[in-house]
């Protein structure tokens, strides 16, 4: 990487990239991973786990660069990290004390992970607190130094992704219904709010109430226990099949998409649904 990076002899790609460029990079790597796994590929998981390792490769030589950290801080500073979130494994800290078989259920280990998280923040907030020299009014300093409970959940997590860590931070605090019932008439009184939106052509409240109505069905999908970001793919997979079936059925006869009528092609997609796709 080193090597890719020389501004003399290396790759003017590579030479060009900073941080923030490498992200879109950086997703599509994880949904290539994501991919391989879910259609049980392999071989092909080997490859992009090693795309994906080559991206962090690639972040920590451009922070070396800057100063900041390196591949080797990176690495162990994730090893200090398993070591201190895993005292039922490692007590103390140490893997010279691995051997002991945990008494901990998985609930506990959950609870316990989630305590040392919260005391890794407080001690995060302190060392950034000292080295800080900024002035801020009191208000300021008032906001800065509360801790929400949704300030773990990062804002650049994909949408769906993040409205479902949310909603769990939120609920462990209590806020959540406690049956599905009234979760499935908050997507109905969403959907109503849409529906008036629409009514009134108001562009910031279709927009809004969208949201909201995205939101709420990402809360059924956690009350029933399924990922919102897997059933969204299996649709999306579903759809892709079934769309492609049509197409090779109008091909076949010689028709195209565009000059077929609805109740054809709605005929078609019902055909195409009960062959199993």
């Amino acid at each position: 990487m080193t090597m890719l990076r020389n501004p003399e002899f290396g790759c003017p790609w590579d030479v060009e990239q900073t941080l923030r460029s490498l992200v879109p990079f950086t997703l599509e790597e994880v949904y290539e991973v994501v991919d391989a796994i879910e259609l049980g590929d392999t071989v092909e998981l080997e490859e992009e786990l090693g795309d994906l390792l080559f991206q962090v490769v690639f972040y920590s030589q451009i922070a070396k660069e800057d100063g900041d950290f390196d591949f080797e801080g990176v690495a162990k500073a994730i090893t200090q990290k398993l070591l201190r979130r895993h005292p039922h494994v490692f007590p103390e800290g140490s893997v010279e004390q691995f051997g002991v078989k945990t008494t901990l259920a998985t609930d506990e280990v959950a609870a316990n992970w989630d305590k040392i998280k919260r005391q890794e923040r407080i001690e995060k907030a302190a060392r950034k607190s000292q080295g800080q020299q900024t002035q801020q009014s009191s208000a300021a300093s008032k906001d800065d130094a509360f801790e929400s409970a949704l300030d773990t959940v990062p804002a650049a997590m994909p949408a769906v992704m993040r409205a479902m860590k949310l909603q769990a931070k939120a609920a462990k605090d209590g806020f959540d219904w406690d049956e599905l019932k009234p979760v499935l008439a908050k997507l109905r009184e969403e959907i109503a709010e849409f529906e008036e939106a629409i009514e009134q052509n108001d562009v910031q409240a279709i927009n809004n109430e969208l949201g909201d109505i995205l939101f709420s069905a990402v809360n059924i999908a956690r009350h029933v226990d399924v990922d919102p970001e897997t059933a969204l793919r299996g649709a999306n997979q579903r759809f892709s099949a079934r769309f492609r079936w049509i197409e090779e059925e109008l091909s076949a006869t010689g028709l195209k998409m565009n000059a077929s009528s609805a109740s054809e092609l709605n005929r078609l997609w019902e055909k195409a649904k009960q062959s199993g796709l």
